[in-house]
């Protein structure tokens, strides 16, 4: 499970001296932070931008199996999940403040471990980690991260304030995610039966990265930023397409029309759920942890988003009697439904 040889007790540091460990490497880049580890709270200064905050809480045998997940990758995906919130925003994540509890079965090296990771998205996406906590856990691995963001207040999307006629779009592809989980369960189960079986993940590079790596789409706010484009409304894809839809509608009382021939799916995406007789369809209206960003924008911004490769157009918002419909490929609508992610249906 840890990649590390050695192994270092926790013990033998204390709740303080791991404290100190893991945060001494931390660089703070942001103007906005005044104060970061060290103090009873971190101190930020904002002038005329308003401030939005999100926490997201990843869990041992719920949101992550650490049979095949890796420890560095955890803590990436930990702190990707939580910004992506705040990309839905049409903000700028600035800070973030990570949570952890930990069982005795895990060693300094891997805590360090996931602290990389943590901090290698940091750097990555231009964002502090300014303070946290860390508790003795009896049950699993515990990661719990709050991502704090900036923007104008004019500039500020909400899932509510889409418009009928409102194009609604979607970033990237969907439902590769999911099947890179399938794949990986399979793997885990063929590995089970027989310890002497190696997993066989090549040529599906792509969906495994999607679920153990994924990225926030920082790149669709600065295209919106750099087309003059505000969204009308915003969400991230990370219960599934259908059940973001869902949120969108029901926030701005609207209905709509998605065509699933535009619904973006990778091809290793669909050959893969043939593989496991999944409708591709399906898997990207219901998968989750995509991470893309579904929002609309005005009739008036098609023409800056018609040719763009990162972002497809499946459709537009309707009268609410309408209700959330799904044009099939064949002509047929049908009502569209949340299958996705629930984290109570255990």
């Amino acid at each position: 499970m840890f990649e590390n040889t050695a192994r270092t007790e926790l013990s033998s540091l204390g709740e303080f001296g791991l404290i100190d460990h893991i945060t001494k490497h931390i660089e703070l880049t942001q103007t906005s932070t005044i104060k970061g580890v060290g103090d009873d709270a971190a101190i930020l200064q904002f002038d005329a931008e308003q401030i939005v905050v999100s926490t997201d809480m990843l869990l041992e045998g719920i949101h992550f199996d650490l049979s095949y997940v890796p420890l560095k990758h955890l803590g990436y995906k930990s702190i990707v999940v939580n910004l992506s919130d705040i990309y839905s925003m049409n903000a700028i994540p600035t800070q973030v403040l990570v949570s952890i509890g930990v069982s005795n079965r895990f060693s300094l090296e891997a805590i360090e471990e996931i602290y990389q990771g943590m901090n290698i998205a940091c750097k990555r996406y231009g964002v502090d980690l300014v303070g946290g906590d860390t508790s003795a856990s009896k049950q699993g691995l515990v990661i719990s991260v709050t991502a704090i963001g900036k923007q104008e207040a004019i500039k500020i999307t909400k899932r509510e304030g889409a418009g009928i006629n409102d194009l609604l779009c979607v970033s990237g592809d969907l439902g590769a995610a999911y099947m890179g989980l399938q794949l990986l369960e399979r793997e885990k189960n063929v590995y089970l039966n027989n310890p002497e079986i190696q997993p066989d993940l090549e040529g599906y590079d792509y969906i495994v990265e999607r679920q153990l790596k994924p990225e926030a789409r920082k790149d669709i706010i600065e295209i919106l930023k750099e087309k003059e484009i505000i969204p009308t409304s915003m969400i991230d894809v990370s219960d599934g397409l259908a059940s973001e839809i869902l949120h969108l509608c029901k926030s701005s009382n609207l209905g709509c029309s998605v065509y699933e021939e535009k619904i973006p799916i990778d091809p290793m995406t669909y050959d893969a759920a043939r593989m496991f007789n999944l409708d591709p369809t399906v898997c990207a209206l219901s998968g989750g942890e995509d991470y893309e960003l579904l929002f609309t924008v005005k009739q008036s911004d098609f023409d800056k988003l018609k040719n763009n490769p990162d972002i497809s157009i499946i459709g537009h918002m309707t009268q609410q009697s309408e209700g959330p419909q799904l044009v099939s490929k064949s002509g047929n609508q049908h009502k569209i439904t949340a299958q996705g992610w629930n984290a109570f249906n255990l």
